[in-house]
């Protein structure tokens, strides 16, 4: 077996049981996969010099192929939002996945996943393709290079796009699958080529084993203001996690995924993975730079087959293209990863429904059931087979998919840190105003960040507020700066009574999302339910 780069001879590919391969390329750089790639013609280059892959039928990740080993260790997890194979199926796949490798010459990077040295889980990721590698590498945090020749694993990953799993033989629902043993620390992944696949098993990883360690892992952004005063950021895809994290004026921490604990936030990853449809220079300068230049990975993104100019606009592929770009590739990121306690969470949700206030305050029990809920809103367009009234989204913790533990583990967590750390919580609606998706507008982003401004400054503490009528929550009735009358959203609608039938029926889809989870919360997570007087 040929294999070169720098690597722990000592722990090699045959303690993770792989056998005849033709060879392994260890820790290779961005120039080095670049070669790769473009010699396997695995993707294309850009007249910008990033690197442009086609994931081909999957185009994002398909929750419904994820399993997990059910066993003695995994038997409390939370089975309602996870599936389970059994022992005897993970092996039969394990086995069989490491026989279609025979032959092959993988990638290999060892990375770590977690920025704060006493909780990070020092992560090994073979893949079959080198742009993929290329794309953990990228995404995970890299060590240095003397500690490359120490490396042990405590995770392993495997990425064979071109294995195909057998339904019966392996216990899953199609050739798709990503199955996870959290006892033995091993993820295989086969049947897609979506990169994204192995980001976000990281992810599941450290939610499983963090919160036994006291850190509340979050999907979450996070940044820090010059004043040592940081933020973090929940929301589900399209709320502007991004956008809003990405300060000029204060320092990204990371935009995805951190921790917190004793020592205050920590970043999960070295590096962004922003969805970048309809991204221009000047919407978002920072995210339109990164990804055109040498070491951004686009995914499904449409080139000028002349130019290799890239067309952000173009979703013909997918309304899911995306950008990973190292983190430092954003000029006031985070040299460390790290920062302290928060002193404001903010929770996005893009209300379609044009009833939420722009932006509201919440008690630390309130704070737990807003992120047990986990809301936003589809409108048509943004998935196949969306009618044109807009349909509820509740995505527990803003990240059911990559929750092992009862999302009551995560709730509680959070709500005892917000109460502990005297941090202030806020809901802000980035959705519509004025009336529901196809009638109102979409919220004013300029009164988004002037908000969002007054809340890291503080001066929205300094207002008076009052208590919506239909959420329980509290609600500003001034602005430091500018008109208020916005703040109350029946105020925008022309029809008031139709708001107030609007604004029940979404009090009605949160009472009915939540009560899966009533029976793990305690009485005053229960009280801070919506209830339309």
């Amino acid at each position: 077996m040929q294999e070169t780069g720098i690597h722990n001879g000592a722990y090699g590919a045959d303690k993770f049981g792989l056998r005849n391969l033709k060879g392994v390329r260890w820790n290779l750089r961005a120039a080095q996969l670049y070669e790769h790639i473009l010699a396997a013609g695995e993707a294309e280059l850009t007249a910008d010099g990033a690197i442009c892959a086609d994931t081909g039928e999957f185009t994002g990740r398909s929750p419904k192929d994820k399993y997990t080993v059910r066993d003695a260790t995994t038997e409390q997890m939370w089975w309602a939002g996870n599936q389970s194979i059994t022992s005897t199926q993970f092996e039969t796949l394990y086995q069989d996945l490491l026989r279609h490798t025979e032959g092959k010459t993988l990638y290999a990077q060892d990375l770590y996943g977690g920025a704060d040295p006493d909780f990070r889980i020092r992560t090994r990721v073979f893949t079959e393709l080198a742009w993929h590698s290329l794309f953990i590498r990228t995404l995970l945090i890299r060590p240095e290079v003397a500690d490359l020749a120490g490396f042990v694993p405590d995770l392993t990953l495997i990425d064979i796009p071109t294995f195909r799993a057998d339904p019966a033989r392996h216990g899953c629902r199609s050739e798709n699958v990503v199955a996870i043993d959290f006892a033995r620390g091993i993820v295989l992944i086969g049947g897609t080529f979506y990169a994204g696949e192995i980001k976000k098993s990281v992810f599941t990883t450290l939610n499983y084993y963090l919160p036994q360690r006291g850190i509340l892992p979050m999907h979450c952004s996070a940044n820090v203001g010059p004043q040592g005063d940081a933020a973090i950021f929940f929301g589900l895809s399209g709320t502007g996690k991004t956008t809003l994290s990405a300060d000029p004026k204060r320092t990204l921490i990371g935009d995805d995924e951190h921790g917190w604990g004793a020592n205050g936030l920590f970043n999960f990853e070295g590096g962004c993975y922003a969805k970048c449809i309809n991204l221009s220079q000047e919407a978002e300068p920072e995210l339109y730079a990164a990804s055109r230049r040498f070491g951004a990975v686009l995914e499904n993104c449409v080139l000028d087959p002349n130019t290799r100019e890239v067309d952000f606009d173009d979703g013909s592929k997918t309304e899911n293209t995306r950008s990973a770009f190292p983190l430092d590739f954003i000029p006031n990121a985070s040299t460390t990863g790290l920062g302290p306690h928060p002193r404001n969470v903010v929770m996005l949700a893009a209300d379609a429904f044009g009833v939420l206030p722009p932006i509201a305050k919440l008690t630390p029990a309130q704070a737990m059931y807003h992120l047990l809920s986990g809301y936003t809103a589809k409108v048509a367009g943004t998935e196949r087979g969306l009618a044109r009234e807009p349909q509820p989204e509740f995505s527990t913790c803003f990240g059911s998919p990559f929750l092992p533990h009862d999302p009551s583990v995560y709730g509680n967590m959070l709500r005892d840190l917000i109460a502990n750390h005297g941090v202030d919580c806020w809901l802000i609606n980035t959705g519509w105003t004025g009336g529901k998706y196809g009638v109102g507008k979409r919220m004013p982003i300029t009164l988004t960040r002037a908000l969002l401004a007054a809340v890291l400054d503080g001066s929205l503490r300094n207002v008076p507020f009052r208590t919506d009528k239909y959420f329980g929550f509290a609600v500003p009735t001034a602005l430091p700066d500018g008109p208020a009358e916005i703040l109350d959203p029946v105020n925008t609608w022309k029809d008031k009574d139709e708001f107030d039938q609007t604004a029940r029926a979404l009090v009605a889809m949160f009472r009915s999302n939540f009560t899966r989870f009533e029976a793990g919360v305690d009485a005053d997570v229960r009280a801070a339910a919506p209830a339309a007087e």
